[in-house]
């Protein structure tokens, strides 16, 4: 039989559940809410943001949907997306950690005294009809994400910054089965560790008697700073995924001419997938740890500038909306993950036809659109474009939003 509660308390009811649910998530998950974001965002949940910061279309209230981001639902509220943590502290009291938005949850806005608030209470006499039943679902799996992830799920993983004397020295595809120039999945390859330059190198094995994974690269592309033109990484190019079935070992076997011979036994690798195909010569690298999959975009608390590095893909030289940069700036430089940054046109010199001297001006480079860092290095990140108007292109530059 239908009943009803005050909505504060069923609201409490239900974020009891979910604090303990977040606490546990955020921390297997180790979500990146900094000292700072919590201080702004409790700064704002006390005093409201102005009503001038909001968006000129920002609605009384909002459902939030199967497909949403929290990138689209800050631009709905908000004039500056990146100011995600003020968008949080709106609603701190209501929905405590802004990694766990759930579709069906609705925002509500609250515009009185000249400052807005975001909560989950709407307005009304403050009670609500509800049925009582039981449901069970995973919640971290069900939460909005920051962003499109399906545009950045595999380069998590795929494009990898190498030093190039490890990238040397990593196991190599020595040869395939029937002698196949190119592999593709389901195929068997062998790889060795060990070499002539690298004798002492740990072969490859089993683990426990279980197969081990590895991500298979070809090559490692310098990339090269725009400026100065020094190299600051190298870039390995992801062609797929092995696992090692059999171990590398050796094995002493008598010759012809009666003389001990060793015999030289690669590893058994089993092609698991393949982006593209696999050949002779390729490298093997670890199965990198698995990092976190959602972020808080938000305006880097330091001044930042730099240059685009290059553009992720083959034969792409402008990058469009949700494609993939490199930039020239990393975890030394004090970038993070989140970190939004706004791309600039490239200046230009053109002559001045209205002054009869005909001088050269120079045009400044506004701003052509937004990227957030998801990925960084120590050199060198990668970036998702989020909005933009003209094609980003290597040596474009990009400053705070």
């Amino acid at each position: 039989m239908p009943s009803k509660f005050p909505l504060k308390s069923a609201s409490l009811i239900a974020l009891a559940g979910l604090a303990a649910l977040a606490s546990s998530t955020a921390s297997a998950q180790n979500f990146p809410i900094t000292d700072a974001q919590k201080a702004k965002a409790n700064q704002v949940a006390q005093a409201g943001v102005p009503l001038s910061e909001l968006s000129p279309n920002a609605p009384d209230s909002y459902t939030v949907k199967r497909g949403d981001t929290l990138w689209a639902i800050s631009g709905l509220f908000l004039k500056s997306p990146w100011r995600w943590p003020e968008l949080w502290g709106m609603n701190i009291n209501d929905i405590r950690n802004p990694h766990l938005i759930f579709p069906g949850q609705v925002l509500y806005l609250d515009k009185t005294g000249g400052r807005a608030r975001l909560t989950t209470q709407g307005p009304g006499d403050g009670t609500i009809k509800v049925t009582p039943r039981v449901r069970s679902e995973s919640l971290s799996a069900s939460a909005i994400p920051t962003v499109n992830m399906a545009v950045i799920e595999s380069f998590l993983s795929e494009p990898l910054i190498v030093d190039e004397p490890t990238f040397a020295k990593a196991p190599r595809v020595v040869a395939t089965q029937e002698n196949r120039v190119l592999l593709s999945r389901g195929d068997r390859a062998y790889a060795r560790a060990r070499s002539a330059d690298n004798p002492d190198a740990a072969p490859l094995a089993l683990v426990n008697g279980k197969t081990s994974s590895y991500r298979v690269f070809r090559n490692a592309v310098p990339l090269r700073d725009p400026t100065t033109n020094a190299i600051i990484a190298y870039e390995a190019q992801y062609v797929g995924k092995v696992s090692v079935v059999g171990s590398e070992s050796t094995a002493e076997t008598t010759g012809a001419d009666g003389k001990k011979v060793t015999e030289i036994i690669p590893a058994s690798l089993d092609v698991v997938s393949a982006k593209e195909e696999m050949q002779v010569g390729d490298r093997l690298l670890p199965e990198p740890e698995r990092e976190f999959t959602n972020y808080v975009p938000r305006a880097p608390l330091t001044p930042q500038s730099g240059q685009v590095v290059s553009v992720y893909g083959n034969a792409v030289r402008y990058a469009a909306q949700n494609q993939v940069v490199a930039i020239n700036r990393g975890r030394e430089h004090g970038i993070e993950r989140g970190h939004v940054l706004a791309v600039l046109r490239e200046s230009s010199v053109l002559t001045d036809t209205t002054d009869s001297g005909r001088p050269q001006v120079r045009l400044p480079g506004e701003r052509n659109g937004l990227i957030m860092v998801f990925r960084t290095f120590d050199k060198i990140s990668y970036a998702i474009v989020l909005d933009i108007q003209d094609g980003v292109q290597v040596g474009h530059r990009f400053v705070n939003p």
